[in-house]
């Protein structure tokens, strides 16, 4: 097998969740273009298609708002219309309040878990019986360094995402004997819509910096290569991970 088949997708169907920005984006964007049949999910359909256009290749496109979805029976088959059912799903939609302890409401609690925790399990879990008749499947969640670092303003969002670090471990242990395989990225500070405070404040984004081993915040490509490997066949062997691409923050 050669390397580039073993880091390939081509011809795979994938689904990728706040597609319409962000590293969602970047994700939906990078498997198009190593022929991935790429379906984008992100509540603004203006930005979707600007991403369709963006991305080339083989794409689709479903609006959908997933903090008010309930039925995933419904969205699985809604996703598998145009190319046919998922191989690979990346849980990339996210939402930050950035709210201190104090200011947390209980509606920004439950909107905040249900969209970065409770979506990404049961829309997997609508998906998983199409990849277990192929055994194959790539679950890839969005992890963060909040997964295991209290920062100021996220009590909310480092809960929903500690909890993403667990569920990737019990995906793995409920379905890898399927074939298929369920691991986490866990990026650093990247310049996102959800990290726009963080550069919009030159010195807090230099402090972030000066916190990598590397000495810089990332960029979108540096997110394609570990998103490759996971979405491949190249993890075939690696599941209940957490894969943090964040410059050796986590490191120090």
């Amino acid at each position: 097998m050669t390397t580039g088949s073993v880091f390939g997708v081509e011809g795979k169907i994938a689904l990728v969740t706040g597609a319409s920005s962000g590293l969602g984006r970047a994700s939906a964007t990078f498997l198009a273009k190593a022929g991935a049949k790429v379906v984008g999910l992100a509540r603004r359909a203006d930005a979707l298609d600007a991403w369709r256009v963006e991305a080339g290749g083989q794409t689709a496109a479903i609006a959908a708002d997933l903090g008010a979805m309930q039925d995933f029976e419904d969205l699985a088959a809604a996703v598998s219309a145009p190319f046919g059912a998922p191989d690979i799903l990346v849980n990339a939609a996210g939402l930050n309040l950035r709210q201190n302890a104090g200011q947390v409401t209980a509606e920004g609690w439950r909107d905040t878990i249900h969209l970065n925790l409770t979506v990404p399990f049961f829309l997997a879990q609508a998906l998983v019986p199409a990849m277990r008749e192929k055994r194959w499947g790539r679950i890839i969640n969005f992890a963060s360094l909040q997964s295991r670092r209290a920062f100021a303003n996220g009590i909310a969002y480092g809960a929903s995402k500690g909890g993403v670090e667990q569920l990737t471990r019990a995906m793995a242990e409920a379905w890898s004997r399927d074939g298929i395989i369920a691991n986490a990225l866990a990026p650093g500070f990247f310049p996102t819509e959800l990290t726009g405070p963080v550069f919009a404040d030159k010195d807090v984004s230099s402090h972030h910096a000066r916190a990598t081993c590397i000495g810089r915040n990332g960029e979108m490509t540096d997110l394609e290569g570990p998103l490759m490997f996971l979405a491949s066949g190249a993890s075939a062997y690696v599941t209940g991970q957490v894969l943090f691409v964040d410059g050796g923050y986590t490191a120090k």
